[in-house]
């Protein structure tokens, strides 16, 4: 965690969360190994309860902007995806040694223009990085979700789970 940055949890507010490859090493620069991390973060949504707002993986790091959990907080959900991401590739023979950084930087969002911002921060990300010439040519990031309706591997801005424990809770 940087210096002077603290975590707050449990306040109802979004998270942009940000983890890197080992080193910075570009350990995701294959297209399937990056379909393996939005896989994973899909079985992880659908576990622990939370609504992905916006997603890009990079070929060497993951940036996510996502609700707080029903089910843990968000460094049960990062500490989940990362260790299923290596076990998976570490099974296939795909990967041994340490694949990910340590830890990860989360930001809370306090309010919907910081929101926009940090998407657009993403979906414009690979372009900046000269991997694409438009964000929508980049495969693994909400972007085509947004312009186009396009389900991707990932669910974004699914709050049933939410919605079932208002009508729960209501009666």
């Amino acid at each position: 965690m940087p210096w002077g940055l603290k975590r707050y949890y449990g306040t109802g507010s979004l998270h942009f969360i940000t983890w890197s490859c080992y080193r910075r090493k570009p350990l995701l620069g294959h297209p399937a190994r990056r379909d393996l991390v939005l896989a994973v973060l899909e079985l992880m949504r659908v576990r622990y309860r939370f609504a992905v707002i916006g997603y890009v993986v990079m070929p060497e790091h993951v940036h996510l902007l996502i609700s707080e959990p029903l089910i843990g907080d968000p460094s049960k959900i990062i500490q989940a995806v990362k260790l299923s991401v290596s076990r998976r590739l570490a099974i296939a023979g795909e990967f041994s040694g340490r694949f990910w950084q340590s830890r990860f930087y989360d930001f809370n969002l306090w309010g919907q223009q910081k929101e926009v911002e940090k998407l657009k921060y993403m979906h414009r990300n690979p372009v900046v990085r000269g991997l694409v010439a438009s964000p929508e040519d980049w495969r693994w990031s909400s972007y085509r979700s947004y312009a186009y309706g396009e389900p991707g591997l990932v669910r974004i801005n699914d709050w049933t789970w939410w919605e079932e424990k208002i009508r729960r809770s209501a009666g």
